[in-house]
């Protein structure tokens, strides 16, 4: 990019150039470099923003760990409303196809970044924590409405689902789980507390 000339919102600019390396080629192809090239900007761009490359990537997942947020307004809405499978089907299925599984394993792979993370999360793998967050406010207010058990140990749920769904999306490389046999998780784990209307 010449120098002079403005780049609107770099910050977006040079998340999304890392989500594309991240989902194209994997955590070990994330660098710096890959990211600046990616967003088709010079290498100082990034360095400008931000002190070095791994808070760039705490600043990465953190944004998109915040975005949870507004999914888990969406699901609590959805309350009530469909079947509980699957409504926590579509969830789990927004969640992993989307760089989710990627930003893991980022996350795993790298120590340094872990050790930023835990500043500012210092529980759990951050974004799956949130996720779990996410779905067990979800399964609270399902219970709540009538439509789980009273006794139904959401708790446990929410973790359970979410990480038999990352275990079905784990492999970015090869195909999505079809869509039946995510509903086919989320049944036999919440099959047991689920009410009939």
């Amino acid at each position: 990019m010449p120098t002079g000339v403005a780049i609107r919102d770099v910050r977006e600019q040079l998340f999304v150039a890392a989500e594309r390396v991240l989902l194209r080629d994997g955590p070990d192809a994330l660098t710096s470099r890959a990211v600046t090239t990616e967003a088709g900007c010079a290498k100082g761009v990034l360095h400008r923003h931000f002190a070095d490359f791994d808070a760039f990537l705490a600043e990465l997942v953190l944004d998109r760990v915040a975005r949870i947020d507004d999914q888990a307004a969406a699901l609590r809405d959805r309350a009530g409303t469909g079947t509980v499978a699957d409504n926590l089907t579509r969830v789990l299925t927004d969640l992993f196809e989307s760089v989710a599984v990627a930003i893991v394993a980022l996350i795993t792979s790298r120590d340094n970044l872990r050790a930023r993370l835990r500043q500012a999360r210092p529980t759990g793998v951050p974004l799956l924590a949130e996720a779990t967050t996410m779905i067990a406010s979800y399964l609270t207010a399902e219970r709540d409405l009538g439509r789980l058990d009273p006794d139904a140990d959401v708790d446990t749920l929410a973790p359970t689902l979410i990480g038999a769904g990352h275990l079905l999306f784990a492999d970015r490389t090869g195909p999505a789980p079809a869509p039946e046999a995510v509903r086919n998780v989320v049944t036999t784990v919440i099959g047991a507390v689920v009410r009939q209307p």
